[in-house]
């Protein structure tokens, strides 16, 4: 059993232990593979493992002997699993090891664009404070979350573990889903009430044809001028020029984004430079016990598989 990783190195960049992988097969580890070098690398793989190299029908259909493809994050937009599926490959991904982390990030995000500490820590160690008039002084305003609605667009594990938290300081949840169940612990609405109502609309939904450029400028447009987005989920889920035009507008108040359309991203993205834009790269999933849960994961899906029992099947007509 021959297993390749295309891209190991973020998963694991020497702090977490690739052991339980390694006892279910022959491993190769590269740290990152060009698109040019996939097919070679990946000739003889009866397993692939990918992070964010894209795995396209071109690609699938020029790899005979592979039997598996297990992709290391939640995402799996990544892989064309209608061509994994034509060829009788399962897709396995890995759905919650990132859910207490992730949702940390967001709301870390959310926090900075209410509180603005990391500017305001700053300008204190720039010496305003020292040379201050006043005991105090804010840039902006700051904004109390309690009694705010916080709109969570993909009401899965990570999305109901936001709104928990939107809970504990106050906020009232609303929710949007595509199969919204019956009853549960939040109020399920149409996308665009929660996008009229919310003052904090968090993303955290998977990247699909429906799915992209969700947010728009006409879907902006519905948003209080007050409002907050938050994604931490995948960039092209928004429109980066429309969502640019609109800080720099005052459509929405501002933007806290983890991902974005491209990572990394050309030096001419408008939300590089945008208003009230905060900008981290790609962090949420990337603490050390998650990456250590996702590389268990992982291995635990290859072995399944091999015992012929999958899990996480995201094409699941296999």
């Amino acid at each position: 059993m021959n297993i390749v990783i295309l891209d190991a190195y973020t998963a694991n960049p020497g702090d977490c232990s690739w052991n339980a992988l390694e006892t279910l097969g022959a491993c190769k580890f590269h740290d990152r593979t060009a698109p040019s070098d996939v097919i070679s690398r990946a000739a003889e793989a009866d397993v692939l493992l990918t992070n964010k190299t894209p795995l396209g029908r071109d690609i699938i259909s020029q790899l005979p002997r592979l039997k598996y493809i297990g992709v290391l994050a939640t995402g799996y937009n990544v892989v064309d699993i209608a061509a994994a599926r034509e060829r009788g490959i399962p897709v396995c991904n890995v759905p919650e090891y990132g859910t207490s982390n992730t949702a940390q990030a967001a709301f870390a995000l959310l926090l900075e664009l209410t509180n603005r500490t990391g500017h305001h820590a700053d300008t204190v160690r720039a010496g305003r404070w020292s040379a201050s008039k006043d005991f105090c002084y804010w840039d902006g305003p700051l904004v109390d979350l309690h009694g705010a609605t916080l709109g969570i667009v993909g009401c899965g594990k990570i999305g109901q573990t936001v709104a928990r938290m939107g809970r504990a300081f106050g906020m009232r949840v609303l929710a949007h889903r595509r199969n919204p169940p019956a009853g549960g612990d939040f109020e399920y609405v149409t996308l665009e009430a929660l996008l009229r109502q919310s003052d904090v609309v968090s993303l955290h939904c998977p990247l699909t044809e429906d799915t992209k450029e969700l947010i728009n400028k006409e879907r902006l447009s519905w948003m209080k001028p007050s409002a907050l987005l938050i994604n931490t989920a995948r960039g092209p889920l928004v429109n980066e020029a429309d969502l640019a035009a609109a800080l720099e507008r005052g459509v929405i108040a501002g933007a806290g984004l983890d991902v974005l359309s491209a990572e990394p991203p050309p030096a001419d993205n408008p939300l590089l430079n945008a208003k009230n834009c905060i900008i981290t790269p790609h962090i949420a999933w990337a603490t050390p016990d998650a990456r250590k849960r996702l590389i268990a994961e992982t291995a635990e899906n290859v072995r399944l598989w091999q015992l012929g029992s999958p899990r996480n099947v995201v094409n699941a007509a296999v």
